[in-house]
């Protein structure tokens, strides 16, 4: 069965270094930082004060204030993100067969800070004092269901979950949507808001996170040999894909073609990747066979790239063993140096990234890369600190998360 081709015709997004995508992509490319102290609660007893967190965010610019009080914050950045892709993708759902489009967006954890909030209420107070809208703001499928209710989408409509590789998942799967004649129109991409209490400990516990509260702007260090851990981050990004027939009779405007998806997993550990990276190295190969292209079509990789010692040194062994001798001409850049680990809105942020990319033919860096790890390929152009003009013609995005998750999108210029 011959395959439809799939376009990106709407971007949105809500995260610490700007609250939409032009903001957002300028202050990347200027090599700003998103990371500052935390201040929606008090990290004196914790080893980490800061991270990636929205300061003074305001759902009712986007969303009609009763409904948004009935939303947990991931919901919030989620809806928010959709209004500004939607807006921008031109669409008028009014006009649309409602059964042929739908939402399919991503959590890594879903409605943490409504569970922290009912929780201390079961405590201090009693089981029939917690809101009778916990269910509705906790559960992890209400980015997409409060998605689907604003535009009254009634094709496919869920969530996908599986850590740090969620919003690859969703995006995936969305054009996958699209491709097989499914649907016309999918909202997708990713959300997340664990930058809670509890959220910010656990990771503290898992060891996981940078400890450099003296500096929080340069503890984001992916592919540095000082590196000690990721930032954590919250924020969500949403993109429009379109089947491209359809986005062309409507004369809509068109960032990229998705060309290639593939997931695979490495059977390995609850949260340690394959050391070879042997794993994530399957996806990108797959992805590739996917969108039949060579690996010397790959012009930019958008690397998951968290800063861990694990990570950097397995996902540039990835890169290297299916790139080849392209890999050393390939630029390949963290922008988790920049905005942090948004966990399950990760990789829709970056595809995001990758699309801008294309459109305005500006490679973002990895800042705050001072010396690179030997480890991780001396030889590999990681654009260190400043943004780099160059004409794009197909990026890589790789996301990777806990539970061995792999998923690689592939997207070019049209």
């Amino acid at each position: 069965m011959e395959r439809r081709r799939v376009v990106i015709t709407g971007l949105g997004c809500i995260t610490a270094l700007g609250e939409t995508v032009d903001g957002f992509f300028n202050a990347l490319c200027e090599g700003k930082s998103g990371i500052s102290t935390i201040e929606s609660f008090d990290t004196a007893a914790y080893p980490v004060h800061f991270g990636g967190e929205i300061k003074h965010f305001d759902p009712a610019k986007y969303i009609d204030f009763r409904e948004s009080k009935r939303m947990d914050r991931f919901s919030q950045f989620a809806v928010s993100a959709a209004k500004q892709a939607v807006a921008d993708s031109g669409l008028d759902f009014s006009k649309e067969d409602p059964y042929r489009a739908g939402s399919i967006v991503a959590t890594g954890i879903g409605g943490i800070k409504e569970i922290e909030e009912q929780h201390l209420i079961l405590l201090k107070k009693a089981p029939m004092r917690i809101s009778p809208f916990t269910v509705p703001r906790l559960m992890a499928n209400a980015a997409a269901g409060n998605i689907a209710i604003q535009y009254g989408l009634r094709g496919p409509n869920f969530c996908v979950a599986s850590a740090c590789a969620s919003s690859n998942h969703a995006i995936g799967e969305a054009f996958c949507n699209i491709q097989s004649g499914r649907s016309d129109i999918m909202i997708t991409g990713g959300t997340e808001a664990a930058l809670t209490p509890i959220g910010l400990a656990s990771f503290c516990a898992a060891r996981s996170l940078s400890l450099r509260n003296d500096n929080p702007t340069a503890a984001s260090r992916p592919f540095d040999r000082d590196r000690d851990g990721f930032v954590l981050a919250e924020g969500a990004g949403i993109l429009i894909l379109e089947e491209y027939e359809h986005a062309k009779k409507r004369g809509a405007q068109i960032y990229a073609e998705m060309l290639g998806y593939a997931a695979t997993d490495d059977g390995h550990h609850i949260t340690a990747p394959l050391p070879d990276g042997a794993g994530a190295a399957k996806a990108m190969e797959f992805a590739l066979k996917d969108a039949k292209l060579s690996p010397d079509r790959i012009d930019y990789v958008n690397a998951h790239g968290t800063g861990t010692d694990l990570n950097d040194i397995a996902e540039s062994s990835a890169i290297r063993s299916v790139l080849g001798e392209h890999a050393s001409k390939t630029m390949v850049s963290s922008t988790k140096s920049a905005h942090g680990h948004m966990l399950g809105a990760s990789g829709a942020v970056e595809l995001i990234i990758c699309a801008e990319v294309i459109k305005k033919s500006l490679v973002p860096p990895t800042i705050n890369l001072e010396n690179v790890d030997e480890r991780c390929g001396a030889n590999m152009d990681f654009v260190p600190l400043k943004a780099r003009e160059k004409k794009i013609g197909a990026t890589m995005s790789n996301s990777f998360g806990f539970g061995g998750h792999n998923a690689c999108l592939i997207i070019g210029k049209v």
